[in-house]
């Protein structure tokens, strides 16, 4: 190979370098790239007492002291569902995400904010260990006839006996999310699906105003709902197994994933997790003792 050639090769591999590590500067990278910023920029929706929309919840805590113990300010970025996962990977990505995308600006380094762990979102990003456990639960008005099933032991066969009331009932669901019906092939059912693209803290007033018989909520809105509504709203069973919600980041930054795994588990070990749960979702580990058992 001449000379010249090894020259210009050498220079467009430099370009192709400082190029990446520019793209990282501006909106990309990981743990080092942030360390350069001086920032931990966390993206988050106003969801239940995750992100409460009031500079506080569950997972605001949670990536303010990550970002105090890694030195860095920390940063909220509220984003939407549709747009998270784009806004922390550069590209346009959802359920039914085909061929290759065009890019969008990187908004954050991190998504926490409830977030479902879902094949389709495992293919976007890399999920932490899990932080907090769900489950998609149907509920009803207080005043409806329908009755909550009685626990059999055996979560799917209680999920079955859940589904086999739905059929011609109004069932509302929100696009996009772990409340979205056709995760849970609802169809098959026979259930009059309701889509509804709004925040999944308006989902239960819309069931308590009639505008649907049924709701699919998570355990995280519904225990607020069932508080913030006394009497108004009834559990009729899971249409899900249990789930579980992790922090998101992106595939290309391993370092900033294995601090925050450092991170939980001190967290862990001192109490300061299982503070945060009782402090944010005190009835959780009631639903869940042993997601919770050894937690702090």
């Amino acid at each position: 190979m001449g000379v010249r050639r090894k020259v210009a090769l050498f220079v467009i591999a430099a370009a192709v370098a400082m190029a990446a590590r520019s793209r990282a500067d501006e909106g990309g990278g990981d743990l080092r790239a942030l360390q350069r910023r001086g920032v931990l920029r966390h993206l988050g929706i106003p969801y239940a007492n995750f992100v409460t929309g009031s500079g506080d919840g569950f997972d605001v805590e949670l990536m303010r002291l990550f970002a105090q113990r890694l030195g860095l300010r920390y940063e909220y970025v509220q984003t939407d569902w549709p747009s998270a996962l784009p806004d922390l990977i550069g590209r346009r990505v959802s359920a039914s995400s085909e061929g290759d995308p065009p890019p969008v600006a990187i908004r954050g380094d991190v998504v926490a904010t409830g977030l479902t762990v879902l094949p389709w979102r495992e293919r976007a990003v890399a999920f932490s260990t899990p932080t907090f456990p769900t489950q998609v639960w149907a509920v009803a008005r207080a005043n409806s006839p329908l009755v909550p099933i009685r626990p059999s032991g055996a979560v799917e066969r209680d999920i079955a006996n859940v589904k086999a009331m739905l059929s011609g009932r109004t069932l509302i669901g929100v696009p996009a999310t772990c409340l979205d019906p056709s995760l849970y092939q609802l169809e098959r059912t026979r259930a009059v699906v309701q889509l509804r693209k709004v925040r999944l803290d308006e989902v239960a007033p819309l069931l308590i105003h009639g505008e649907g018989e049924l709701a699919l909520l998570d355990v995280a809105d519904a225990m607020i709902a069932l508080q913030k509504w006394p009497g108004q709203l009834k559990v009729i069973g899971p249409i899900s197994p249990r789930q579980e919600m992790g922090v998101a980041f992106r595939k290309d930054a391993p370092e900033l994933r294995v601090a925050f795994e450092r991170f939980i588990a001190d967290m862990k070990r001192d109490g300061t997790y299982r503070r945060l749960v009782q402090t944010y979702f005190p009835e959780a580990p009631v639903y869940f003792p042993d997601f919770f058992a050894g937690a702090g």
